[in-house]
């Protein structure tokens, strides 16, 4: 019995030491990652397209770059491929959807389009899709200051106003756009119309006092984001001021405010004269302790 007990105790102790040892290392997983495109049309003629990448690490959504990505219209083929991009710093890469694919876009009201990344040693390969139906959207401004857009969606062959959609009505700065009064959307009637009041008043503009009026769609499930433009006058006049050879304080050296300039020299002037009294202090304080 006792040989029979030993057999069994060191095969127990064998299992346990082979229990905590991996003899053949396990490959990583692979990370996920989740694409979204969003398609764009600026003034009813520049298309293109914007992808965002990300992965979840620690359950928040990062960005991710260097993710190498194919774009292609209604189908994985090279004939219908819009073109390879590759994700920037904030995880996005764009491409204009090129003329060589004019023909493919007039066979449809409605498109899809996919993105196709094939994976590499960190992540998983991965696709998305979005289909949009062909629309466009017109700006009118009146001489009563009264901004309206108006939204077409293709039905068959021709251009048929669409109710309901959400539209911004705004003035391009900068910044961000700012809209033209305090309604932050307008909604579209049964002729396809939104309007809206321009109430900003005395707003800077160009030397002639012209402004840019911008009609958008964003985000739309049907339609993707659209925008068109329209210049009027209805700005206060910029006339830019040149202070290059006059004395401010972004100007040179040479030009410096006169102030300024009495201000530094008299800093300079108290330093050195305490400096001055200090030294001569000192001395008199060396002479008197040599006469004691």
């Amino acid at each position: 019995m006792k040989p029979l007990h030993k057999i069994f105790t060191g095969s127990l102790f064998v299992i346990f030491l082979l229990s905590g040892y991996n003899g053949f290392p396990q490959a990583a997983d692979k990370g996920t990652l989740s694409v979204a495109i969003n398609y764009f049309v600026n003034n009813n003629r520049v298309q293109y397209l914007m992808v965002k990448v990300k992965t979840k690490v620690n359950r928040k959504f990062q960005n991710v770059s260097g993710i190498a990505l194919t774009l292609f219209l209604d189908k994985d083929s090279i004939g219908t491929m819009i073109g390879k991009v590759v994700t920037n710093e904030d995880g996005e890469a764009s491409a204009i959807i090129p003329s060589t694919l004019q023909k493919e876009w007039r066979t449809s009201v409605k498109h899809t389009f996919l993105a196709s990344f094939d994976g590499n040693k960190k992540y998983e390969a991965a696709k998305a899709d979005l289909t949009v139906a062909k629309a466009k959207i017109l700006i009118d401004a009146g001489s009563d200051k009264a901004v309206s857009a108006t939204v077409f969606e293709m039905k068959d062959t021709t251009w048929a106003p669409v109710k309901g959609v959400e539209v911004v009505l705004a003035l391009r700065r900068l910044g961000a756009d700012l809209t033209i009064n305090e309604t932050p959307t307008f909604t579209t009637d049964s002729t396809g119309k939104a309007s809206g009041d321009f109430k900003r008043d005395s707003i800077p503009g160009d030397a002639k006092g012209s402004i840019t009026l911008v009609a958008k769609i964003v985000d739309n499930d049907q339609y993707g984001n659209l925008s068109i433009e329209k210049t009027v006058p209805w700005g206060a006049k910029f006339m830019p001021v040149n202070t290059f050879n006059e004395r401010t304080l972004f100007a040179t050296r040479a030009k410096a405010p006169i102030w300024l300039i009495f201000i530094a020299t008299g800093i300079i002037i108290a330093v050195w004269a305490v400096l001055i009294l200090l030294v001569q202090n000192l001395f008199k304080i060396k002479k008197l302790g040599q006469e004691v």
